[in-house]
């Protein structure tokens, strides 16, 4: 069963069950109120009516019997009288009666006394109902009893007359609160079955689906923190859409970054074991089989290097990153004057707090990549810069520069923006990776820019906090 239709149907138990006791309640409450009155009417006027038909028996000494009938017949035909029928005896039988509902009055045994009286009802064979009054009063000195009657039917019709009125407001009343209560309900709940379709999307694959539900109530924050969730799920998934692309690239390229290196030295290893070589080709075989060998040493330990940053506890000292970043400047200048490569550097003194051999490791790759696009003859210029945070490591060169679409790649581990120029300047395309692995343990950012003249730029934020004396 739908939650809407439970609403309108708990709507209607609950109308009917208020409605139809307040209302019963009600008509049953004017019922006994009339039922009251017509009995406080009766007492009194049965009293009215024996005071009068004393009156008249101490008056009149003489034939005091028929003059109480002469009296009684006079009062009971009087037009507007309030009884019905009335029943007049005595020690000898009945003395008057009028009415035909007349025999219905001593049909029971029960009678008033002498300044008693007792008011029952009883119902005639036709349906009519009657209240009766029953008492006696003295005649000289005989024993007389009264009984009259006086319908009430118009009392019973009345009640039956407003329950059938009930029943039909009642009928309609439950019509309108169902419509009423449906209706509400399915505005109520048509949030909820956009919040259901929303999820069937969304297991469904369709993760771009928003509810956009845009209310005040507790369903409007429901559906905002839905469709957050749903903004969450969709940038995980993309998250691991681009994870799963950048594995399969790396495990792609470093199947063919292994196998380039293994069929030369498996084809070299056997030209020297199958054949007979000068021994210059011997030499240039061995040579070849050398520097693969070496190539694949290189792959392995920056392979190494990223695991090992990456499982690194890092535990940040003081050091000052200007004197470290300078020292291996100088470190490297002799290496970059024989490719006539200019190195410069700016560094500012200062103390903050880093890890030094991964600090060493970062400045060796940015210095080294540079290199790399600089190309003989270019130019490279290192920079430190304080932070209130930490450092800036900047790093440029005069080199081409880096294409927009190859940015976002550069520290995806065996990208190359020029691939046959990296290999053969030895590169394994694993360095920008290292370095992003080490600013994250820093818990900094690695910016890449095009220089102004041409060039890029490669800034290193580092944030492990300053050190001040």
């Amino acid at each position: 069963m739908k939650f809407r239709i439970k609403i309108m149907v708990c709507m209607l138990c609950l109308v009917s069950i208020l409605f139809g006791v307040g209302s019963s309640a009600l008509i049953l409450i004017s019922f006994q109120n009339g039922l009251e009155q017509e009995r406080d009417t009766a007492e009194n006027s049965y009293r009215l009516l024996i005071y009068t038909l004393q009156m008249s028996g101490e008056t009149e000494m003489f034939s005091e019997s028929e003059n109480i009938q002469d009296t009684l017949r006079q009062i009971a035909g009087q037009k507007g009288n309030y009884w019905d029928t009335v029943v007049l005896s005595g020690g000898d039988g009945v003395v008057y009666s009028q009415g035909e509902e007349a025999e219905y009055l001593l049909r029971t045994e029960e009678r008033g006394g002498e300044d008693v009286c007792v008011v029952t009802s009883f119902r005639t064979d036709g349906g009519d109902t009657y209240i009766r009054v029953s008492g006696g009063f003295l005649s000289g000195d005989q024993m007389m009893y009264l009984e009259a009657g006086h319908d009430i039917s118009s009392l019973y019709e009345k009640r039956e007359y407003q329950q059938k009125i009930y029943r039909i407001i009642f009928a309609a009343a439950m019509i309108i609160c169902a419509l009423f209560s449906y209706g509400t309900a399915y505005l109520l709940t048509r949030p909820l079955s956009v919040l259901a379709k929303g999820a069937r999307e969304i297991s469904g694959g369709n993760l771009s689906f928003r509810t956009n539900i845009r209310s005040g109530d507790e369903i409007g924050s429901l559906s905002k923190d839905f469709d957050r969730m749903a903004e969450q799920i969709e940038a995980n998934v993309r998250e691991l859409e681009q994870a799963v692309e950048r594995q399969e690239r790396f495990v792609g390229s470093f199947t063919h970054e292994m196998k380039t290196p293994m069929t030369a030295v498996i084809g070299y290893a056997d030209l020297l074991r199958s054949q007979q070589l000068t021994e210059e080709e011997r030499r240039d075989a061995a040579d070849y089989i050398f520097s693969e060998g070496r190539r694949l040493e290189r792959l392995s330990m920056k392979l190494l290097d990223i695991y090992v940053a990456e499982k690194t506890d890092v535990r940040l000292s003081i050091h000052s990153p200007g004197r470290i970043a300078e020292k291996m400047a100088d470190h490297l200048s002799p290496v970059f004057e024989r490719k006539k490569i200019t190195l410069k550097g700016k560094y500012e003194k200062g103390k903050c707090l880093l890890e030094p051999d991964l600090f060493r490791s970062l400045t060796v790759n940015l210095i080294d990549n540079a290199s790399k696009a600089a190309g003989e003859g270019g130019h490279i210029w290192v920079a430190v810069r304080m932070t209130d945070e930490g450092c800036v490591l900047c790093v440029d060169d005069d080199g081409p520069g880096i294409p927009e679409e190859a940015r976002e790649h550069l520290t995806e581990a065996f990208y190359r923006g020029d691939k046959s120029r990296s290999r053969k300047q030895g590169g394994a395309g694993l360095g920008l990776t290292l370095c992003e692995e080490i600013i994250k343990l820093h818990g900094g950012t690695l910016v890449f820019k095009r220089r102004r003249g041409g060039g890029t730029r490669v800034i290193a934020e580092l944030r492990g906090g300053r050190y001040e004396k």
